[in-house]
């Protein structure tokens, strides 16, 4: 696999390390609470990233998600929902170090949730992943300085620079 992918992979699980201590540290009253955000609320969003992440999961496997919604009904308490988001954090770099090139380039085939049919490469799946969590971690950003709480830095650089000093 591709250096690249596998280190894009290791900073999404860094990024939602800072994002989840910062936000496990509010009280729920604050992470529940309804903001004008597409999913609802800052749990909400991060389940959203975490749902998502399970149904590319799926795509990668060729097995069903069980997801008819990309923002479930169902939404677990953050702690539980931040132990989930680690096991499947690991589970992407386990999956991400084992692929060989020739495995990043086959074309997976799927169905979006809102219907349709989709192919892309398992690396454009992986790099997909990361994207869409940075994406997603901006709008808790944005929520959390509505709070207002300062949002940990969670930029590329960052990470490279902390990877870099050990």
């Amino acid at each position: 696999m591709p250096a690249l992918l596998n280190s894009l992979i290791r900073y999404k699980a860094w990024a939602n390390q800072l994002i989840f201590d910062t936000v496990l540290a509010l009280p729920a009253s604050e992470v529940e609470a309804p903001r004008p955000v597409l999913w609802g609320s800052i749990v909400r969003t991060l389940h959203h990233v975490y749902a998502m992440d399970k149904v590319w999961q799926a795509h990668l496997l060729g097995q069903p998600h069980g997801y008819t919604s990309r923002n479930p009904e169902f939404c677990p308490t953050l702690s539980q929902l931040w132990a989930d988001q680690q096991q499947l954090d690991a589970w992407y770099g386990d999956y991400a170090a084992q692929l060989s090139s020739p495995q990043a380039e086959e074309v997976v085939a799927f169905t979006y949730i809102g219907g349709g049919e989709g192919q892309m490469s398992r690396q454009d799946i992986l790099l997909h992943v990361v994207n869409h969590g940075t994406y997603h971690r901006g709008h808790v950003s944005g929520l959390l300085y509505q709070i207002p709480v300062p949002s940990p830095t969670t930029d590329l650089p960052v990470y490279l620079r902390e990877v870099a000093a050990g």
